[in-house]
């Protein structure tokens, strides 16, 4: 997931790819001092378990009880939207190519909205994943979620990027001086131009769709069995 800058490479993939990553038995190759620190190394055994976060993220919105309202759902549905619309901006820069299971990268995208900062896609999954939290009216559950993510993907991201710079070196450390990882910000200077593939975007986000809509259908289950925060008879 390196919503960083690959254009073929880290971002959502699977297992495999991180020990092919970290295989010793593969040729040796140059692995960067941000690689190899205690962060990435953590962050690459989170990288391999990541897929359960979501769970976490969904198994407690939706089971514990929460008193959900208007405001909530409108709140929740505006966090969703523009977080698929941060989403949809960095792959569309980036390719869905991106979802590749290879550390073959062929080239740093550093414009759009890469050129704001380093990790879009994960800004844009946070505020998705802090929207359906919205939603459910777990509110208790909102500071553990926000924690969790930063936590989790702090490290991951360490991780990915130590991998960037293993395989770009210097270009990719000049991106990251002039780039901030996390809270978004225009580019200095000239901003760098690139190509955006919209229609890509648009359909590699598909299954991503249906996905939104199955659980803010179960999210609206939920709250036809709930009265008063209570759950209905």
């Amino acid at each position: 997931m390196a919503d960083s800058v690959l254009a073929l490479g880290l971002r959502d993939v699977t297992s495999r790819q991180v020990s092919e990553v970290t295989d010793p038995h593969q040729p040796a190759a140059h692995v960067s001092a941000a690689e190899q620190s205690t962060a990435a190394r953590i962050g690459a055994t989170l990288f391999r378990h990541r897929g359960w976060l979501p769970l976490v993220f969904l198994g407690v919105p939706l089971v514990a009880p929460g008193r959900m309202s208007a405001v909530q759902w409108a709140v929740g549905l505006v966090l969703i939207v523009i977080g698929e619309a941060i989403r949809l901006a960095g792959v569309a820069a980036a390719g869905s190519v991106t979802r590749r299971r290879s550390r073959n990268v062929q080239r740093l995208v550093t414009y759009g909205i890469f050129a704001w900062c380093r990790n879009p896609l994960y800004i844009g999954n946070f505020l998705i994943w802090m929207g359906f939290v919205a939603i459910s009216g777990v509110l208790w559950f909102l500071p553990i979620a926000i924690a969790l993510f930063a936590v989790e993907y702090e490290l991951i991201v360490r991780y990915e990027e130590g991998v960037l710079e293993s395989i770009f070196g210097q270009e990719y450390i000049d991106y990251r001086k002039e780039t901030p990882r996390w809270l978004p910000r225009p580019p200095r200077g000239e901003a760098p131009r690139g190509e955006h593939n919209w229609g890509e975007a648009w359909k590699s986000e598909i299954s991503t769709f249906l996905q939104y809509a199955v659980l803010i259908l179960a999210f609206y289950i939920k709250s036809r069995m709930t009265v008063d925060g209570t759950p209905g008879t």
